[in-house]
């Protein structure tokens, strides 16, 4: 059992925490039984796995050579939770194959806060969403915060993070590009989304950037009851990715 937090593994586990370190390793954490084996499921490729006694049983087979059992105070400074699952692991950055003729991408601008982040990428990885854009100056997408909201997403959903706006607006370049805007004139519902088309949603605090803006060719606005001034990125996203889905199954019938 590894009991002391000036075990080399440890460390190196623990450096994760740090953006510049998952950046450089190419390395990112992952907690908790459920996402160990949704990445395991997806062939992401583990370094190592640490667990406490309790938690034996939800160990693949296959990882039990790296896995290390843990004490309780190891685990607690290896998670990134008040409350730890008793299960961290840490495992090669995913590198998932950018499709070559996209026909629904989705861009987050300006998504600062991690559980939105990943909760928008879980609802465009069920829509059939291709690949998710993301500019610089989003949240990591692969701290582990985002993973967890992501619940496997992430193993399943291409990504291209920390990009300039000339580097997406080649990445769309003959896509139609819709941004979700609560002044949008058109409501989302009555847009084409069979057509090859992309679909912005941004945060909560800053909204939809000029950049984004200008890279769109229309706004879309979702029709809100009463006084409810808008949604949330993930609430937005959800329900305008969905509606594309809807469309695009009625279509395949």
């Amino acid at each position: 059992m590894i009991t002391s937090l000036a075990n080399p593994r440890v460390k190196a586990a623990r450096a994760l925490h740090r953006r510049r370190m998952r950046e450089r390793e190419g390395k990112i954490l992952l907690e908790g039984a459920r996402l160990v084996h949704d990445a395991f499921q997806a062939g992401v490729a583990f370094e190592a796995l640490f667990y406490t006694s309790d938690q034996a049983a939800h160990i693949p087979e296959a990882l039990r050579s790296c896995a290390w059992l843990v004490s309780e105070e190891v685990m607690q400074a290896l998670s990134d939770t008040v409350t730890p699952q008793g299960i961290v692991a840490v495992a090669e950055r995913p590198q998932l194959a950018w499709p070559t003729s996209a026909t629904l991408l989705l861009i987050a601008d300006n998504v600062r806060d991690p559980g939105n982040l990943g909760t928008l990428l879980r609802a465009a990885a069920g829509a059939g969403v291709e690949g998710v854009l993301l500019p610089k100056g989003t949240v990591d997408v692969w701290s582990p915060k985002v993973l967890r909201a992501g619940m496997g997403a992430h193993f399943r959903l291409p990504v291209r993070a920390g990009l300039t706006w000339e580097e997406i607006a080649q990445a769309v370049n003959g896509l139609t590009v819709y941004v979700a805007d609560a002044r949008g004139a058109v409501r989302y519902f009555d847009v084409d989304w069979t057509a090859p088309t992309v679909l912005i949603v941004g945060g909560e605090t800053e909204g939809i950037g000029e950049a984004a803006r200008a890279l769109a060719h229309t706004a879309v606005a979702i029709p809100l009851a009463r006084e409810v001034e808008s949604l949330n990125a993930a609430m937005a996203g959800t329900v305008i990715l969905f509606e594309a889905r809807r469309q695009r199954l009625m279509r395949s019938t």
